[in-house]
């Protein structure tokens, strides 16, 4: 079986079967969206790198709807490539429970949040790659076993690559190896998450679907998807990416079970047949507060830089770990790598994710609260609404204004 080859050094040192241990400045574990973007700005800011990741493939399989806004690619200053783009959007319709839907496309209204739907095992490469031609050494099938404090102010980190063991010497690790991050636990952070702020997902990508709008994307709301939502995410001609996500404090079912049902049910799907599976879960409980430590810091989900009422986060991931890399590549230049001055990424972080993110936790939990009666009286009101220019925020002020009890719940918040 081929296998993408490790570096250099660490060959020559399989080869003469000699217990190696690498030194780097900045070691980033998870080669995702966050940490590869973490890791090109941190080399980018003139430190030694190096990424790993467990999979022999980056970005396979991938774990999520596949979705991103364009501005937030701008934000990042990411230009889209026809090579991971596979679907550009023009609108949003959300559906309440009895199939009342509100169609909000780029002809009725502005739509600054629109974006792209990515095929993400090209899209995950494409920032892997991205970070390689900044310097960045990447280790592919190495995983990270354990960490430890070693001398001068450093730590260790056992890896296994291929049956083989050594260590990696940092001055500072960056975690971004998914929910519930092992490296923050190894650092002493607090990164187990509440059952009640854990999505549990299940995904189809799909072909031979009839989709009455293919240039939008779907959100199926109230007892479809307990304590979530479900999606149809289109990728070009009768292919998209179909799935929910649920709270299992919500439900005595699993997700794929009301997977199931969903497709069974929907008139889009009725025809349609899978090509690909993905189980995973998303946390939902906004960003944790916990993120940095000595020499550590943790980004992406492993900081549960996910949208808590979206449920998205690649670009929210990325943002962080460009805040992370930026602040690391600082921090190595000035010989610090204290919790003291790595928490300018935390209180960085905080503004420009944490803070908002604390209110769509607000708003979640009260969708939460609604029943899919309520639901549905609510996307009646949405009917006869006017709208101007829609985003996350603007949909939640629009749904204070038709609900009393939204009013109560969240009218100081946004």
């Amino acid at each position: 079986m081929y296998t993408s080859m490790p570096s250099k050094s660490i060959r020559e040192g399989i080869i003469k079967g000699d217990f190696m241990i690498i030194n780097t400045d900045v070691l980033v574990i998870g080669a995702g969206p966050a940490g590869s973007t973490a890791a090109k700005h941190a080399a980018l800011n003139g430190a030694k790198v190096t990424l790993i990741d467990k999979k022999s493939e980056i970005g396979a399989p991938k774990r999520c709807a596949e979705g991103v806004s364009k501005d937030g690619l701008a934000k990042l200053g990411i230009e889209p490539s026809s090579r991971w783009v596979a679907k550009e959007l023009s609108g949003v319709r959300l559906v309440s429970p009895n199939g009342t839907d509100v169609l909000l496309d780029d002809d009725k209204v502005k739509l600054p949040e629109s974006g792209y739907i990515l095929e993400r095992k090209v899209f995950d490469k494409h920032m892997a790659m991205d970070a390689a031609r900044a310097g960045v050494e990447i280790l592919v099938k190495t995983i990270a076993t354990g960490l430890k404090r070693g001398e001068e102010d450093q730590v260790l980190v056992d890896v296994e690559s291929m049956d083989e063991k050594f260590q990696i010497k940092a001055k500072i690790v960056i975690g971004a190896d998914g929910p519930e991050s092992r490296v923050g636990r190894w650092a002493g952070l607090k990164t187990s998450i509440k059952p009640k702020n854990m999505e549990s997902c299940a995904q189809f990508e799909m072909a031979n679907l009839d989709m009455p709008y293919p240039d939008c994307i779907d959100f199926y709301f109230g007892s479809v998807a307990p304590g979530g939502y479900a999606w149809i995410f289109p990728k070009g001609d009768d292919i998209a990416n179909v799935g929910l996500g649920i709270l299992t404090t919500k439900t005595d079912k699993t997700a794929y079970q009301h997977l199931l049902e969903f497709v069974k049910n929907n008139p889009a799907t009725k025809n349609a047949q899978p090509v690909e599976l993905n189980i995973g879960g998303d946390p939902v409980g906004g960003m944790l507060k916990d993120i940095v430590a000595d020499n550590v810091m943790i980004v992406g989900d492993a900081a549960s830089m996910v949208n808590p009422l979206t449920g998205g986060g690649i670009i929210s991931g990325m943002i962080g770990g460009m805040i992370a890399g930026k602040i690391a590549g600082a921090a190595i230049q000035d010989e610090d790598y204290s919790k003291k001055r790595l928490k300018e990424y935390k209180d960085k972080a905080q503004e420009e994710i944490g803070d908002s993110f604390k209110k769509y936790l607000k708003a979640k939990e009260y969708l939460l609260s609604l029943s899919d009666k309520e639901l549905d009286s609510i996307a009646d009101a949405f009917q006869d609404a006017e709208f101007e220019s829609i985003n996350t925020s603007e949909l939640i002020k629009l749904l204070i204004k038709v609900s009393p009890k939204a009013l109560l719940k969240l009218g100081k918040l946004f």
